[in-house]
């Protein structure tokens, strides 16, 4: 979707001629918790929304026994065929991490590419991000099969996650020296109770290079659902990850402050959550998923809910 069609709500994604809706659906539980039926139904709520930015990698959903990977990008390619929107849909997936193509070599990168659009069933991916960095592979030989890839029109834009500042460094350097394909997004582990991996250095290259991040784990693995309280249990897979927060002090400060202003808003506590984020510099779109169509509203709010200044220097030293 390029920004001439693109509706008022829409964000632009870095450098790129992408514009993208401000809350990404992150597909980590397509396949694992939510089964192919839910998974449409999350994608039919999220796109009647306004939705148009969707996060997957190869690798999901290797982990779960019996599956091999690619469920997700698989469910993602049904449900694009079956609505007939391709068009309609910013498409993010990732490689290094699908267990039959690991890793960041040339070849690995544009046959990973290659089973990644016939499970989606597409003919361009248009977000292509290296899932985590390896720094046994020279920046230059990464960047030379992603920019192959880009002029071959199988990829539109390139993007990296997981990855020092040192290393993406190099990397833009590379590309602007040769005059190659160039990262236009970030996908860093960022969220109000998770700072210390992107605020300061990664934040600051980002910046100054008009990167747009894209934050993972943006709800800290439910913990900012403010479901998980000390003494209360969940049943979800990431449960024994976001009770940990639960446990400590500063855990307990940022859901104080969260509760405080969800009350004002009358907004749920993770629309707040996610609109701090959202609110931060760099940041184009938080990602977050939604394995119940119950839980994709307080997601699809972060759209409309503006917090003050005083309200995000709130959370901002609340969850210092």
């Amino acid at each position: 979707m390029t920004a001439s069609s693109a509706s008022p709500s829409l964000r632009k994604l870095g450098a790129s001629d992408l514009e993208v809706f401000p809350l990404a659906l992150g597909g980590n539980v397509f396949g694992w918790t939510a089964d192919e039926a839910t998974s449409f139904a999350v994608l039919d709520a999220y796109a009647a929304a306004g939705g148009n930015f969707v996060d997957t990698a190869d690798s999901y959903t290797a982990w779960i026994e019996g599956n091999k990977g690619g469920e997700s990008e698989t469910i993602i390619g049904k449900w694009v065929r079956a609505r007939g929107n391709r068009d309609d849909v910013v498409i993010a997936t990732k490689v290094s991490q699908h267990p039959e193509y690991p890793g960041l070599s040339a070849a690995n990168i544009k046959a990973a590419a290659d089973a990644s659009l016939r499970r989606l069933g597409t003919d361009h991916i248009d977000l292509y991000y290296t899932h985590f960095d390896q720094p046994e592979v020279p920046v230059e030989e990464i960047i030379g099969a992603l920019d192959e890839l880009v002029r071959a029109g199988k990829v539109r834009h390139i993007a990296a996650s997981n990855i020092t500042p040192e290393r993406l460094q190099e990397s833009l350097d590379f590309s602007d020296r040769e005059g190659l394909a160039r990262y236009v997004a970030l996908q860093p582990h960022y969220n109000l109770v998770s700072r210390d991996t992107y605020e300061g250095p990664l934040q600051d290259l980002a910046s100054r290079t008009g990167l747009a991040a894209v934050p993972y784990f943006a709800l800290a693995a439910g913990f900012l659902t403010g479901k998980y309280r000390p003494g209360t249990t969940v049943d979800s897979a990431r449960a024994g990850r976001a009770a940990q927060y639960a446990e400590s002090d500063r855990g307990q400060k940022v859901l104080a402050a969260l509760d405080e202003i969800a009350a004002a808003h009358e907004a749920p506590v993770p629309t707040v959550a996610l609109a701090w984020l959202a609110a931060q510099p760099t940041i184009a779109a938080p990602i977050a998923s939604a394995r119940t169509l119950e839980q994709l509203p307080p997601l699809l709010g972060v759209a409309d809910l503006t917090l003050t200044d005083q309200e995000l220097s709130r959370l901002t030293t609340a969850s210092a």
